[in-house]
């Protein structure tokens, strides 16, 4: 058997050192389930740091557990349209210049020379299938053979339900039965591909909205999640004092929500309703992985969930996501490889998003573009233990970056405005130890190791002014 790539021979290999059924299932090309969660943070991995309450979202945990979970995983951009862009195009938005919602994708002279992984799939021979929210302002009109796109769902008819707020900030039970959201619709599409007679090897694509805002789900996921129960995160008053002036505009806009959130004491309410559409998109993400275990392609599909970046909720006076601190860049990320991946393998190493593409064209035998940025997951995949040099790099706005290692996160909003942080002695990040001469030596090490502001792409222009 010849093979493009050695990743590709040592899965085969890996495959066919397995059972029967596992020998049978190498007759043909690996196939993909990817799965994006959208807003989606990391509490529900229990690092006590960022909260300390109840999660739930057992069939999320339940895959991390059959696979290798990557739990320092963090998004090349803290905005759904430029991490989606970015891990799907393989263009860090340094290199593409788009850095936020607004961002006019089709100015990129990078974007427009560049081939999506699902396109590549496709070119390739696969089937490929998107229902949700998968791309987000670039790309996807020609990577899919069957899609559904993303759709909100109907606005309760008593909405909103904060007297204080008019937008998506809001929160309560929905009208909708849970069969008549979107969310499940798209799941449902998912499953009735997996229950298919597949004549091609497959990437099937399934995104939900939620937990984005607003969190307008059915009641009995509220239910689950009793106030008294409730544990909000840990807040530092005046913690934006020792922070650059550009960092504190980026928080600005959320700020005034976060106060009266906390104003009219529904702290614990908004938590809750969280809470409450996290549990709602496991659901539904259950019922896609229970369609694939009980299929026939169980045994040669790689899953992969994700969520797009992080969240905010209060800290860092900060609400939503949009921050370069970890609340918004930290992600959910998990691979489930049969015949590479042993279950409950778990991975502390930083990476990135951007490591998605060129690890599953590797693992499916794919040439990945020369101009695909990050590094392929397979060392960590079959060793999640192995050496790595940090990936975990997210760019916000006008070429702000971040860059966090296994101690240290270092931040620059433009040469003279930085933040540097000991995650270890203060996984909070609460103080900012920019100009603590001890640290002199790692915060040269780590800005050495960003895109220097000179080599970053200048942002494509937008089709809105930015909400700082």
């Amino acid at each position: 058997m010849k093979c493009k790539k050695s990743g590709w021979c040592l899965f085969m290999a890996l495959v066919m050192a397995g059972s029967a059924g596992r020998v049978e299932a190498a007759n043909e090309r690996v196939n993909v389930l990817l799965l994006v969660v959208d807003d989606l943070n990391t509490w529900l991995l229990g690092d006590t740091n960022r909260y300390a309450g109840k999660v739930v979202a057992p069939n999320i945990r339940k895959l991390a557990d059959s696979g290798v979970l990557f739990n320092r995983a963090y998004t090349a951009s803290p905005y759904c349209s430029p991490s989606r862009t970015a891990f799907l195009s393989g263009v860090s938005p340094w290199n593409s210049g788009v850095y936020d919602n607004g961002a006019r994708v089709e100015e990129s002279e990078a974007l427009r020379k560049a081939t999506s992984f699902p396109e590549l799939f496709k070119n390739s021979g696969y089937y490929t299938a998107s229902y949700g929210k998968i791309f987000h302002g670039w790309g996807g009109r020609d990577a899919w053979d069957d899609s559904k796109s993303h759709k909100r769902d109907p606005i309760p008819p008593d909405a909103p339900f904060l007297s204080f707020t008019r937008g998506e900030q809001d929160w309560g039970p929905t009208h909708l039965a849970e069969e008549e959201m979107n969310d499940t619709s798209y799941a449902d599409r998912a499953i009735e591909q997996l229950r298919k007679k597949q004549d091609k090897p497959f990437l099937i694509a399934c995104g939900l909205f939620h937990p984005h805002m607003p969190w307008y789900v059915p009641r009995k996921y509220f239910d689950m999640f009793p106030l008294d129960e409730v544990t909000t995160p840990e807040l530092l008053e005046n913690d934006l004092d020792d922070v650059p002036p550009l960092a504190k505009s980026v928080t600005a806009g959320k700020s005034k929500f976060v106060a009266q959130v906390l104003e009219h004491g529904v702290h614990k309410e908004g938590v809750q309703g969280y809470l409450a559409t996290t549990a709602y998109a496991d659901a539904q993400m259950g019922r896609v992985l229970d369609a694939l275990d009980q299929s026939p392609y169980r045994d040669n599909t790689i899953v992969v969930l994700i969520s797009d970046h992080g969240f905010h909720l209060a800290e860092k006076d900060h609400w939503q996501k949009a921050t370069l601190w970890e609340e918004a860049t930290h992600c959910l990320m998990m691979f489930r490889v049969p015949g590479m991946t042993e279950a409950g393998g778990v991975s502390e190493r930083f990476v990135s998003l951007q490591d998605i593409y060129p690890t599953l064209a590797e693992l499916c035998g794919l040439e990945a573009p020369d101009y695909v940025d990050g590094s392929s997951l397979a060392p960590l995949l079959k060793n999640p233990e192995a050496e790595w040099k940090s990936t975990a790099i997210s760019a916000l706005y006008d070429r702000y970056v971040t860059i966090r290692d296994e101690r240290f996160r270092y931040t620059r909003y433009s040469e003279d405005q930085e933040e540097f942080y000991d995650c270890v002695k203060d996984p909070r990040e609460w103080t900012n130890q920019i100009g603590n001469p001890e640290y002199a030596a790692e915060i040269n090490k780590l800005k050495a190791s960003v895109p220097a502001l000179s080599d970053m792409t200048v942002p494509v222009s937008s089709k809105k002014q930015n909400k700082r």
